[in-house]
């Protein structure tokens, strides 16, 4: 008989390192060819409800739903009673009633995914908000975790703005002994001061380092991996009119790879070639970007188990 624990994955913030460890190692396993008639979920049903744009993270969370057996139901912006003055709170409890998940892309505010999480018989997690992303933190580094061996030890260059992405890797990575993650954002568009000091709280009591700089220059040299995200955030906009001029020394290119020599490259996609990254790099022999994105779907399997069945060793 199915019971289920109901843990959400709201902040990152929320799950323990051993939790966090688990899941990427969950992650590992879950990208196996062992791992393709695990259907642990048969009898669940998860929902989907996605107000902003997404084809990874949606895509990874429907089919890994249905790979482990459970039922989905997918819920566009316009569909819920939400559009017409129902409260979170209540949208949440009628749909704990029915659903055994539900994985949210929200509008921009946190408190709104808390407030779907409020209730305790549906676990809620969290597909992107403006301040934080960690499923994409789970798959970068199970992502990593697989072409490494590790994760302890990473030197690790983040280059464009400060945003979802970076604060969730951020805050995952800090977890990890010996780690070094270098931020390298434009001036104006760093990391979050509230993240960044928790980030480099962290990273001290692991014996790694977290640090931001807005000068490609200043960054350190001979990273492992150099990560790049889209300039413009998904469903965001910059007011400054000269932001892309602002940015654009912060292309990662042939050149900026040069410097780290042997590293491989990483994008959170979708990615715009000729501005945040050049084709030669992304559609190069170093890039990882793609199995990065299929492993979003190995990861989702693993956040949606372990918040329905919780640890599974």
């Amino acid at each position: 008989m199915f019971t289920a624990m109901y843990s959400h994955l709201v902040s990152l913030r929320d799950v323990t390192d051993a939790d966090l460890e688990y899941l990427v190692r969950r992650g590992v396993w879950f990208a196996s060819e062992q791992a393709a008639a695990h259907r642990p979920l048969t009898g669940t049903v998860v929902g989907g409800y996605f107000s902003k744009t997404s084809t990874r993270t949606r895509t990874a969370f429907a089919s890994a739903a249905l790979r482990l057996g459970a039922g989905h139901i997918a819920y566009g912006p316009a569909d819920l009673q939400l559009v017409t003055g129902e409260s979170m709170e209540d949208t949440a409890h009628v749909l704990s009633r029915m659903l055994d998940a539900l994985v949210v892309r929200t509008a921009d505010d946190p408190a709104e995914v808390r407030a779907l999480a409020s209730q305790s018989r549906m676990s809620v997690v969290n597909a992107m908000t403006a301040d934080e992303h960690p499923t994409q933190a789970v798959a970068d580094l199970t992502t990593l975790m697989r072409h490494f061996g590790r994760i302890n030890g990473l030197r690790i260059l983040y280059v464009g703005e400060g945003n979802n992405t970076a604060a969730a890797l951020a805050l995952a990575l800090s977890r990890f002994p010996d780690v070094e993650l270098c931020l390298a954002t434009p001036p104006g568009y760093g990391i979050a001061k509230g993240i960044l000091d928790l980030a480099q709280e962290q990273a001290a009591a692991h014996g790694g380092r977290v640090t931001q700089c807005h000068d490609l220059d200043a960054a350190p040299r001979g990273a492992e991996v150099v990560y790049a995200t889209r300039w413009q955030t998904t469903g965001t906009s910059k007011p400054d009119p000269r932001w892309q001029e602002i940015f654009r020394p912060f292309q990662v290119n042939e050149a900026l790879m040069g410097r780290h020599p042997g590293a491989v490259f990483m994008h959170d996609l979708p990615a715009h070639r000729g501005e945040d990254v050049a084709a030669e790099v992304i559609d190069g022999p170093a890039s990882i970007a793609f199995d990065q994105a299929e492993h979003k779907a190995h990861s989702a399997k693993a956040v949606l188990e372990w918040c329905l069945l919780g640890r599974q060793d």
